[in-house]
């Protein structure tokens, strides 16, 4: 089978739901019979079983949904051994959909459509992309972090939960980030500690008590598109970590770091970044965190590890 599409249905809006229905239509015409793919919704008590028969029956499978169904799919793909046989695609329907704007998806996305896309994408080439495991256990596409960003996210997960927002609105979820920023503004890291092996082999650690966050990122792309990274690349094999001790930083690296040579020599000159092999964090076990966008609260214990995993293929658009 050459397509297999996991579809999560309340991602947003419900706008999976759309694919689904105009999928055939779209497959026929570009000239792919019957059996050449084949298309489910996710449903969340089966996903793992799911995502393990698509991997074992496609060449490619395409996850529509946030950059938390990618990272389920991911998660599962390093430890069912089929990192470096299926290739990856993304149709992104997520609130802050960094890895799509890394992969040159998301512009064509709202420039023309959510059907245009995935005509396109299924004529994309694959590109290297690297896989990190934390704990042994979660796969990392695009970034880490602790402090006052995962505690908004923590919020804005409860929130969500708990009926207070709805998940059928991108712009309502994003104004409501907004919100809990300033609901959360006056968050810091608890008592807390890095230590990580650098590029060159060396190990360094440092404490980042009472700093605003700690991130570690994968790709150039951070909270819906923001870049607080100074050369963070997807495929050489490094992380750059980006340690911010103060809400200025913050606020100036998610405002400007996307500015052509403003951003580059702020991030430069101002911010603390560093490439590494591998890295640990200790904080403490009720420390706010989060992984691709999802609140991981509570779940990774006191140590956190993170380590290089395996080199994926990812469906990616031209510049």
């Amino acid at each position: 089978m050459k397509f297999y599409f996991l579809i999560n249905p309340i991602s947003g809006g419900g706008q999976g739901k759309i694919i689904h229905q105009f999928l055939p239509e779209i497959m026929e015409s570009m000239g792919f019979a019957a059996d050449d793919w084949k298309a489910e919704f996710t449903q969340y008590e089966r996903m793992r079983d799911q995502i393990l028969e698509a991997l074992a029956s496609t060449e490619t499978l395409i996850a529509v949904g946030g950059d938390g169904t990618v990272s389920s799919v991911l998660s599962t793909m390093l430890e069912s051994g089929f990192a470096t046989r299926v290739k990856i695609g993304l149709i992104p329907l997520g609130t802050g959909n960094d890895l799509a704007r890394v992969l040159n998806l998301y512009k064509p996305f709202v420039d023309r459509g959510l059907l245009f896309l995935v005509r396109r994408l299924l004529r994309a080439k694959p590109a290297p992309f690297d896989i990190w495991k934390v704990n042994g256990k979660y796969a990392l596409a695009n970034y880490f972090s602790g402090g006052i960003d995962a505690r908004i996210a923590h919020d804005f997960n409860q929130d969500r939960a708990s009926g207070a927002i709805s998940s059928s609105s991108v712009i309502a979820n994003k104004l409501h980030y907004v919100r809990r920023f300033f609901a959360d503004r006056n968050y810091r890291l608890g008592a807390s500690m890095l230590s990580y092996v650098d590029k060159y082999g060396k190990t360094h650690s440092g404490v980042l008590t009472g700093h605003r966050t700690v991130i570690v990122g994968n790709i150039p792309s951070f909270a819906s598109g923001a870049n607080p990274f100074y050369k963070s690349d997807m495929a050489d094999g490094f992380l750059e970590v980006v340690d911010v001790p103060s809400m200025p930083l913050f606020l100036l690296a998610i405002a400007i770091g996307n500015i052509p040579l403003v951003g580059f020599l702020f991030k430069k000159h101002f911010l603390k970044s560093v490439k590494v092999h591998s890295l640990s964090l200790t904080v403490p076990q009720n420390e706010f965190l989060q992984l691709d966008g999802e609140d991981m609260s509570g779940k990774l214990g006191e140590t956190v590890s993170i380590e290089f995993a395996a080199q994926v293929q990812m469906l990616r658009l031209g510049d």
